[in-house]
C-alpha cells in the first residue's frame, strides 16, 4: 500500500517494532491529554486563503541561525534511533542532509557526535541534558563543537522525567546490543534493568535537578555555539531566556512526555511569540504532521518547525528512505499550503492567513 501521508508510518512503525520500544516512542505522560491535545490543537485552527495572487514560483527557504535551509521544517531530537532502524541517526542524518535541512542530535543517541558528523556534509545541533557531574557535560559539548555541530537546544523541562506509565509496565530499557554512545566512555551508556523505568532511574541518578537560568549562562562561557532553550511554554519565561543569552526558543512540552495538562505547543506559542518582540526566532514541535500544520505555526509567529516520531516511525518502517520521504511530504504539503493561501514565501504568511476557534471577529483585519 502506497504511503501518501505522514501519519500512515505510525501504524507500520507499530507491526515492525517491540512493543517495549514502540510504547516508548508513541506514548506521552500520565493520562496522555496533552499529547491529544498536541494534535486536537491545530485541527482548532483555520485557514482565511487570499486568492487570485501568482503562485508559480513559490520560495520556502529561509534561515536559522544564520544557516540557509530548504525549508522551515527541521528534524527534533529523538533518543535511541538505533532501536528503530540498525542506521539509527546515521539514516536520520543523511535524510536531513539530502533535504537540506537541520537535523537535531539527542544527547541519549544510540550514535556518537562524531559518527554523525562522520556521515558527511550538513547542518547540525545538538541537544544537551544537564548531568550532575559538569565535567561530562563540559567534554560532550567540546566533542559536539569539535563534531562541527552548529548550535546547543538545551532541554530545560526534565529535571525529572515525566511519568510514562507503558514504560514502567515494559520495564523499558535500552536494548542489551546498544548504549547511549556519547557517554559510552564514561560509564554511562548503559542503562539498568529497574522495577519501573529504566530511563526514569537513569535520569534520577544523572539528570541534574538543580538546573536553573545560572546555568544558562555558564553553558554560554564553555562554548561559541548559541543556546536554543527548548521547554518554554510561557512568556514569562520566554524572557528571562532572552536575558540570560539564549539565541532562540523551542517552545515543547517534550511531544507531552513531561507534565501532562500543559496547553498543545501550537495553542502556547503565540504567548511565547508576543514576549520575545522579535529579539530571538522562536521555533515549536509537538504535533506536527501536515504542511498544514507548518503554515500554522508560522502564520502564529514561528521561524520554523521540528519534527520528531514522525521520523522515528518512519526510520522504523524503511530507515533512511522512510525519512527522507516524511521530509518530502511535509514540504510538498506545506508549498501546496502556501499556493493555496496565497502566500509565495515565508514572510508572505501572516496572522491573517489563520482564524482561531477562541477568536471572535473582532480580532480580524477591519475591512
Amino acid at each position: 500500500m502506497e504511503i501518501t501521508n505522514v501519519t500512515e508510518y505510525e501504524a507500520i512503525a507499530k507491526e515492525k517494532l517491540p512493543k517495549m520500544v514502540y510504547d516508548y516512542y508513541a506514548s506521552g505522560a500520565e493520562d496522555q491529554w496533552t499529547l491529544q491535545e498536541n494534535r486536537n490543537a491545530f485541527a482548532r485552527i483555520l485557514f482565511r486563503p487570499r486568492i487570485l495572487i501568482d503562485v508559480s514560483k513559490i520560495d520556502m527557504t529561509t534561515t536559522v541561525l544564520g544557516f540557509k535551509i530548504s525549508m522551515p521544517i527541521m528534524v527534533a531530537p529523538t533518543a535511541m534511533q538505533k532501536m528503530a532502524h540498525p542506521e539509527g541517526e546515521y539514516a536520520t542524518a543523511r535524510a536531513a542532509s539530502a533535504a537540506g535541512t537541520i537535523m537535531t542530535l539527542s544527547s541519549w543517541a544510540t550514535s556518537s557526535v562524531e559518527e554523525v558528523a562522520s556521515t558527511g556534509p550538513g547542518i547540525r545541533f545538538f541537544q544537551l541534558y544537564v548531568y550532575k557531574n559538569r565535567k561530562v557535560v563540559e567534554q560532550l559539548v567540546r566533542r559536539a563543537e569539535k563534531a562541527g555541530f552548529k548550535a546547543i537546544a538545551l532541554t530545560v523541562d526534565t529535571p525529572r522525567l515525566g511519568r510514562r506509565e507503558s514504560d514502567i509496565k515494559n520495564r523499558f530499557t535500552l536494548p542489551p546490543n546498544l548504549t547511549l554512545k556519547n557517554f559510552e566512555g564514561l560509564d554511562l551508556g548503559k542503562m539498568d534493568e529497574a522495577n519501573d523505568s529504566g530511563l526514569a532511574s537513569y535520569v534520577a541518578g544523572q539528570i541534574d535537578r538543580t538546573l536553573s537560568w545560572k546555568d544558562v549562562q555558564w553553558l554560554q562561557t564553555i562554548t561559541s555555539m548559541p543556546i536554543l532553550v527548548k521547554g518554554v511554554l510561557t512568556g514569562e519565561d520566554a524572557r528571562i531566556a532572552i536575558q540570560a543569552g539564549a539565541a532562540g526558543i523551542i517552545v515543547s512540552n517534550h511531544g507531552a512526555r513531561q507534565l501532562d495538562y500543559v496547553p498543545a505547543t501550537i495553542s502556547a506559542l503565540e504567548e511565547v511569540v508576543k514576549a520575545t518582540q522579535g529579539r530571538v526566532p522562536v521555533f515549536l514541535d509537538g504535533g506536527v504532521r501536515r504542511g498544514t500544520d507548518v503554515f500554522k505555526a508560522l502564520a502564529l509567529g514561528a521561524s520554523g518547525i521540528f519534527i520528531g516520531r514522525p521520523v522515528v516511525f518512519s526510520l522504523a518502517a524503511e530507515g533512511e528512505a522512510g525519512v527522507r520521504k516524511v521530509l518530502q511530504m511535509l514540504r510538498d504539503e506545506f508549498e501546496l499550503t502556501m499556493a493555496l493561501s496565497g502566500c509565495r514565501s515565508l514572510s508572505e504568511i501572516t496572522r491573517n492567513h489563520i482564524i482561531t476557534e477562541w477568536e471572535t471577529p473582532r480580532h480580524l483585519p477591519k475591512l
